[in-house]
């Protein structure tokens, strides 16, 4: 993690609630600055930009957002055009939405509109993705793999991310879709020693080097920096792998989670109501 100057992340394990209180959205609007926010909608990953850019623009004009504009990067070549890159510019807020998270980075990585969100970033704004816009978030992002309970090699495959949260490995749906196995998987085969699995309608909202856990569901955390043996180099693609001495942490709403020191935050644990 870098410095604290930049800007927070919203990290969405997708289905988040669009009806209704639609807490995580909420949340995602006061933090851009509520009824001045200015909230640019990427819908790069979906093949559905239009309708889901609509459904967005929607639900954050009626939290009270002062101007929503979707950039619809249906071409690569559209991350350069002016008006995107001049939205950008005067934006609180960057909205990455659900799909097919390569997509992305087929779209937008190393483009003039990649370069203008991370300088905005760290200037301070706040960027959000949900599903596919929370798995690109890392340097090293899951592109794909199966829900298995063992972890194998050949369960995850991983590609180039976003780089808003490097040296950390994301997952989406988690809990819903039984993820744990390839999330361990993606661990075993990257530099990054710590896993976050994000449940639906479910967020992590990053600020420094912590995160605050909102919503229905929980984060689980999964931490390989003191694991005592794996036997990742010796087994094949396809062989189940062991992996001994890894720390696990299931964070539900209210919870938060030091980065750095790869600890939980206890001291702000929410009073349960009867």
């Amino acid at each position: 993690m870098t410095d604290d100057k930049r800007g927070q992340l919203l990290i969405i394990g997708g289905a988040e609630e669009k009806e209704g209180e639609c807490r995580i959205l909420r949340e995602f609007v006061r933090r851009d600055g509520g009824t001045k926010a200015r909230i640019a909608v990427m819908t790069a990953a979906t093949s559905l930009p239009r309708e889901v850019g609509d459904d967005y623009t929607r639900i954050f004009e009626r939290l009270g957002a002062e101007a929503v504009k979707v950039i619809d990067t249906e071409y690569r070549e559209d991350a350069d055009k002016p008006e995107y890159l001049e939205f950008i510019e005067q934006a609180t807020g960057v909205f990455f939405t659900g799909g097919d998270q390569a997509r992305i980075i087929s779209f937008i990585k190393d483009t003039q509109l990649d370069a203008a969100i991370h300088r905005r970033y760290a200037e301070g704004i706040v960027v959000a993705g949900t599903s596919a816009g929370a798995a690109m978030m890392p340097d090293v992002m899951i592109i794909e793999g199966d829900s298995e309970t063992n972890p194998r090699a050949d369960t995850v495959a991983m590609g180039p991310g976003m780089g808003f949260l490097p040296g950390i490995v994301v997952d989406q749906h988690f809990s819903q879709r039984g993820r744990l196995g390839r999330l361990i998987s993606a661990l075993v085969q990257q530099p990054a020693v710590l896993g976050i699995g994000i449940d639906e309608n479910t967020a992590v909202a990053v600020s420094g080097n912590k995160f605050e856990v909102i919503g229905a569901g929980s984060v689980t955390v999964v931490d390989e920096s003191e694991v005592t043996h794996s036997n990742a180099d010796d087994v094949l693609k396809d062989e189940a792998m062991a992996i001994c001495g890894a720390r696990l942490h299931i964070l539900p709403h209210g919870y938060g989670f030091d980065l750095e020191k790869r600890k939980p935050i206890l001291d702000r644990i929410p009073v349960a109501v009867a």
